[in-house]
């Protein structure tokens, strides 16, 4: 095989740049995660990374970008064809085996605590993009399940307690799971 076949192309090298960043910012926050890092883990040089984007701040919104992209691609693939509240339980069935990635789950959390510390000091670049991001996934699932404000929120705050449940370690069979089946119907 020739030496220039085996090359990366700018967006190939791009995209393992975002995969790239998205572990090391899910480790590590947006303040706590050096460009170095993320360069390190790609093997590329620092200048190089800035050639591919022109700084942290667009590196991690690439990732944050990339994490809610990825959390619409399940809920969609595994709804697809439903509307309402089954298309909202397929959903829910779905996210379980998403927040089973932790580096997938802690990116999310580190997207929510990136923002609220860059608010905290004045920064609300990340914060824009985040908000964007967040409120277009919320959309894209409300339309899914029915349009209605309220199962969408409800659909959220589910995830957003599988979240925490997921992210302290309780495990599946702890009794703390047992009330996400509490209000379902009897067979």
């Amino acid at each position: 095989m020739a030496r220039s076949s085996m090359r990366m192309s700018a967006e190939e090298r791009r995209e393992s740049v975002v995969r790239a960043a998205m572990i090391e910012f899910a480790r590590g926050g947006y303040r706590g995660t050096s460009t170095e890092a993320i360069a390190r883990r790609v093997g590329v040089s620092q200048p190089y990374l800035f050639r591919l984007f022109p700084g942290k701040q667009a590196i991690f919104e690439a990732a944050a970008e990339r994490c809610v992209e990825e959390t619409w691609r399940v809920f969609d693939e595994a709804s697809a064809g439903l509307t309402g509240p089954a298309a909202a339980e397929a959903m829910s069935e779905a996210y379980m085996g998403l927040v089973e990635d932790r580096d997938q789950l802690m990116m999310q959390m580190q997207l929510y605590v990136s923002v609220f510390a860059a608010r905290a000091a004045g920064e609300e670049g990340i914060g824009d993009s985040a908000r964007r991001l967040w409120e277009n996934l919320f959309e894209q699932v409300r339309i899914r399940i029915g349009g209605d404000m309220g199962d969408a929120t409800h659909f959220f705050a589910h995830g957003m307690l599988i979240n925490t449940l997921v992210a302290l370690g309780f495990p599946e069979d702890h009794r703390i799971w047992s009330g996400f089946n509490a209000h379902e119907p009897a067979e």
